[in-house]
């Protein structure tokens, strides 16, 4: 199933964001089946229960692809099913999301953790930070923040508060490296989540995959260019096919 490819979405905001680039990919080629799974509603944060769960519901020998924590979890399942993938795609997504001294272009830690405790305290508030968060760099960051949120499935605090700890200890280095299959990852040069500085550190861990850098578009930028990801997804899609 190389027409195939299943899309993951981020954090809190449901599949929405992803809709228009979906789109765009099926008007380049509508041989290309894509299709938008949700994350697992899981009351816990431990990583092989979210892959068992994945790797039970999405089909196998079809690319995998996500958004931020959809692409992390992508990463691993990729993995994970080794030949059973035929390539990754990822969108604005960081080996690590949380900084630490392995790893430093990430989200600050204080800031991560000041962000978990805003979700444990009121997750509606935080998910609408994360919103402009998400939008920051955007050419109308206000109303993209209201697209995004306004979207958003109504998550229980549980869920959306396993998600987060998911995050804080996800390290997809190890996968990316062991993963043999052909990968692209795309960051954002005013990404205010991702530092368009991990592509760099990125390629430096893998050299022989495909890195690029979309300027002048924040988190979202999916939801920003929809047309310009596309072009991105399926020019790299179409070399992939003609090895």
């Amino acid at each position: 199933m190389r027409d195939r490819l299943i899309l993951l979405p981020g954090w809190g905001l449901g599949v929405s964001p992803l809709e228009p680039l979906a789109a765009a990919l099926r008007g380049l080629d509508e041989r290309l089946r894509v299709d938008i799974e949700p994350l697992p509603e899981l009351g816990s944060s431990d990583l092989d229960e979210w892959l068992d769960e994945l790797d039970a519901t999405l089909p196998d020998n079809a690319w995998l692809g996500g958004w931020s924590l959809g692409g992390m979890l992508a990463s691993e399942l990729a993995a994970r099913r080794g030949d059973r993938c035929c390539g990754l795609l990822t969108l604005a997504c960081n080996p690590c999301f949380v900084a630490h001294d392995g790893w430093p272009s990430a989200m600050p830690a204080e800031t991560f953790d000041a962000f978990l405790a805003g979700c444990h305290a009121d997750s509606q508030v935080t998910l609408k930070r994360f919103g402009l968060l998400c939008a920051k760099g955007a050419q109308d960051p206000r109303g993209l923040a209201r697209l995004l949120v306004s979207g958003a499935p109504n998550t229980p605090s549980k869920v959306l508060m396993t998600g987060l700890e998911l995050l804080t200890q996800l390290d997809t280095r190890d996968a990316l490296q062991a993963f043999r299959g052909p990968q692209l990852h795309l960051f954002a040069g005013l990404d205010g989540l991702v530092p368009a500085e991990a592509g760099s550190e990125l390629l430096k861990l893998l050299p022989d995959v495909e890195i690029g850098l979309i300027e002048q578009v924040g988190h979202a930028f999916l939801l920003e260019d929809p047309h310009g990801v596309a072009g991105a997804i399926q020019a790299f899609l179409h070399e992939c096919g003609d090895d």
